[in-house]
């Protein structure tokens, strides 16, 4: 299915709608909140051909819709396509660059760079310094946070496969760059619950490095690619 702007428009707003209430987004509430230039009756058409096409979900008959994998991927891949100048939060490299002028230690530096990135996304965030070979991983205050976790079989299912994230990481090896898994694309679990984003860094004379936020795939991601592509420029570049 090859979806129109409009009907793009209306996703993307689900999207950022359901990210930020973890609840099915109804047509009602798009017809109360957000003005697309077509009518009710429009919105609700328009949402049925997205869920005819497989970019959205409706858990039961009478409740509104969800995204499935395949929106946030039609999210994820606009997103690592924007000009790499526009995603960058300018503020958030200053704060690290004033912070890395009073810890010139760089395991000093990547333990302060893990929990605030886990506080940033909500996320488990996991650090990998190779020339140390130490894994450092921070946010499970965070993340149990989220209302994904009160099931009690989802959480166990987070847990066993968080158990074991560093040493898959280290078999994933990425390419430079921002990496994006999205439900079943994960490389390091069955489970399609989850999202996964990855990213490879040098520190300049101190060794090659590898930065990875793990959690609920109803993570923001735009938020996410922006705060990775921040810190790509601050590690490679103003170190």
């Amino acid at each position: 299915m090859i979806i129109t702007d409009r009907q793009k428009e209306i996703l993307n707003t689900i999207v950022q709608e359901y990210i930020g209430s973890a609840e099915p987004v109804s047509s009602k509430l798009l017809e109360n909140k957000y003005d697309f230039g077509i009518c009710p009756a429009s919105i609700r058409i328009e949402m049925q051909k997205l869920t005819d096409g497989g970019f959205l979900h409706q858990p039961h008959t009478s409740a509104g819709r969800i995204p499935t994998d395949k929106s946030y991927r039609l999210l994820v891949s606009d997103l690592l396509e924007e000009d790499f100048e526009k995603t960058k939060n300018r503020r958030m490299i200053k704060e690290f660059q004033e912070i890395e002028e009073e810890m010139n230690d760089s395991f000093k530096f990547l333990q302060f760079l893990t929990k605030k990135v886990a506080e940033m996304t909500n996320s488990l965030t996991l650090s990998y310094l190779s020339d140390k070979d130490i894994f450092l991983k921070e946010g499970w205050t965070e993340i149990i946070k989220e209302p994904e976790f009160e099931d009690n079989d989802y959480l166990l299912r987070f847990f066993e496969t968080a158990e074991n994230l560093e040493v898959n990481l280290k078999k994933l090896k990425p390419d430079p760059g921002i990496k994006v898994y999205i439900g079943n694309e994960n490389p390091l679990t069955k489970s399609d619950d989850f999202s996964l984003i990855t990213s490879r860094y040098e520190f300049p004379e101190k060794g090659e490095g590898l930065l990875a936020v793990f959690g609920p795939k109803r993570m923001p991601y735009q938020r996410n690619i922006e705060l990775f592509n921040s810190l790509i420029t601050l590690l490679e570049e103003d170190f």
